[in-house]
């Protein structure tokens, strides 16, 4: 089987595969998977997703803290990100950005983390990947101000909004989400994203598409997000695959 797949967002760290990694992880070339980048969410899982990556030829991480994750971050957290991204594995910032979904976060800490990965990025040359939720507009603030290269993922921003980040240069990854009933705003921000600028991602163990919803995903369902994707920008699903593919060399340098 042609491996097409380039799955640019996933979390094999996460528990949900502590009793099957490493058999989902050798099963996943012979579906089709070429590549796949480990987002990383805090220090120990960057350094995780890291050791990880090293095992896979075809795996590569992300180094980076997650909004959700500041409460225990030291002061020195960035000097360790910019450590950890010396390793050749390591491919981009991420995933940082700003998430005001639950109560009780704190806007102006998040901000400042999320500034200082954007700078150090930026520093070292690196592609970002971005989690907005429920905080688009401080995000893309930001995101202006510091004029990063790399990726707004899982996207849930309107047509205005891709339209926005496009602009910046930068590139917009979908996850199964494309697939649900309810799922008109993505399918209308999709429509707003050139193809040069789209890719494909899980999010996995969450985000599984149609016919797998609510279920654990992996990197082999992808192509479930790309037919859809197609359907929607007019063709195939093996060229939105290769679009894809290609895409996700590009915005990580691979």
């Amino acid at each position: 089987m042609e491996r097409l797949i380039f799955d640019t967002h996933s979390h094999y760290t996460d528990d949900a595969f502590d009793n099957d990694r490493k058999e989902i992880l050798d099963s996943l070339p012979e579906k089709g998977v070429a590549l796949a980048m480990l987002a990383s969410v805090d220090i120990d899982d960057s350094k995780a997703n890291i050791e990880l990556s090293e095992k896979y030829d075809w795996l590569y991480a992300s180094v980076g803290i997650h909004p959700e994750n500041l409460e225990n971050t030291p002061e020195y957290a960035i000097e360790q990100i910019e450590r950890l991204t010396k390793n050749k594995k390591v491919k981009a910032i991420g995933e940082i950005g700003l998430d005001y979904h639950y109560d009780g976060y704190d806007s102006e800490r998040q901000i400042e983390i999320f500034k200082q990965q954007l700078d150090l990025a930026n520093q070292l040359n690196l592609p970002v990947i971005v989690h907005i939720r429920d905080a688009i507009e401080d995000s893309m603030k930001c995101l202006k101000e510091f004029k990063p290269k790399g990726i707004v993922h899982c996207f849930s921003g309107s047509a205005e909004t891709a339209k926005e980040v496009i602009k910046l240069g930068m590139y917009i990854g979908f996850t199964g989400v494309l697939t649900f009933k309810n799922a008109k705003k993505a399918v209308k921000a999709l429509s707003e994203v050139p193809l040069d600028k789209l890719l494909m991602e899980t999010d996995c163990p969450y985000m599984a598409p149609v016919p797998y919803r609510g279920k654990r995903c992996d990197s082999s369902m992808i192509p479930y997000i790309a037919e859809v994707a197609g359907q929607i920008k007019g063709c195939t699903t093996e060229e939105i695959l290769r679009q894809t593919l290609e895409n996700g060399k590009q915005v990580y340098n691979i």
